[in-house]
């Protein structure tokens, strides 16, 4: 599939789904608007403090993320493919008297469309599955670090996208083969959605992600593994802890999250 088809396809599908997700439960909107952090606590305490710190902040959605590192004093800029949630986005900075900058672009093609270097390039959950090649995505991530910047990236374990969404069996190799192209009744914020959404995606192992870092000359920091989700976004959940979540088959004993925490080297 040509990169031209792949984007296509998936900024129609978030298109769509920003419309749902934006009034979803899951997203708990009025909460946020009256000033509940989006930000989890894993991400939270790898930022550490960062009042005053330039963020770059790729594939923000509708921008809750990026706007919840606003109200900590940071310079955020956030990018997504999808048009729709870019406006959202923009409409609920104006909203709430926040500053933010909000950038419609392929991460790919960021390079093209912003300038300038970041303290921190933050990214999270869901977003490396949407992009077919990790190598240019840690290009980007280099391109726009200054020295000894930190990425900050905190993503859904590759365990989990083997299995089918019900988890009765591996259905997908770990690694990355051709795309996988589906179409999905309903979407994670809002299940019971009565459309359909067609998306392309990739699975990506961990050494896959972690190399194409140390090829791009950022330095791994830290990297974990949790055995919960902060969301409650799979099939057979129970909730263990307020915002985490593990998946009843598996219990404690599957990692659901990673994170890394990486520098860019002088």
């Amino acid at each position: 599939m040509s990169e031209e088809n792949y984007l296509k396809i998936n900024k129609a599908s978030w298109n769509k789904r920003t419309e749902y997700h934006v009034n979803s439960d899951f997203y708990e909107m009025e909460a946020f608007k009256e000033g509940k952090s989006s930000l989890n606590s894993i991400e939270l305490e790898l930022l550490g403090a960062i009042s005053g710190k330039r963020i770059l902040h790729l594939q923000c959605h509708f921008g809750q993320d990026t706007l919840s590192l606003a109200r900590m004093g940071a310079e955020v800029t956030g990018i997504d493919l999808s048009d729709t949630a870019i406006a959202k986005a923009r409409a609920l900075t104006t909203e709430l008297n926040l500053n933010a900058e909000f950038i419609v672009s392929d991460v790919y093609d960021l390079p093209k469309h912003l300038e300038g270097k970041y303290d921190i390039v933050f990214t999270s959950y869901g977003v490396i599955g949407w992009l077919p090649d990790m190598n240019k995505w840690a290009e980007v991530i280099a391109h726009f670090l200054k020295p000894n910047g930190k990425l900050v990236f905190v993503e859904f374990h590759p365990n989990v996208w083997m299995y089918d969404d019900d988890f009765t069996h591996v259905k997908y190799n770990y690694f990355k083969e051709s795309a996988i192209i589906e179409d999905e009744q309903g979407t994670y914020a809002d299940k019971g959605a009565k459309e359909a959404f067609k998306y392309v995606c990739w699975n990506h192992g961990l050494s896959e992600v972690m190399s194409a870092l140390l090829n791009n000359n950022l330095g791994i920091n830290s990297f974990n593994e949790y055995n919960y989700s902060p969301y409650d976004c799979f099939a057979h959940t129970e909730k263990i802890a307020e915002r985490k979540y593990q998946i009843k088959p598996f219990g404690n004993r599957m990692p659901l999250c990673y994170s890394i925490v990486a520098q860019k080297q002088k």
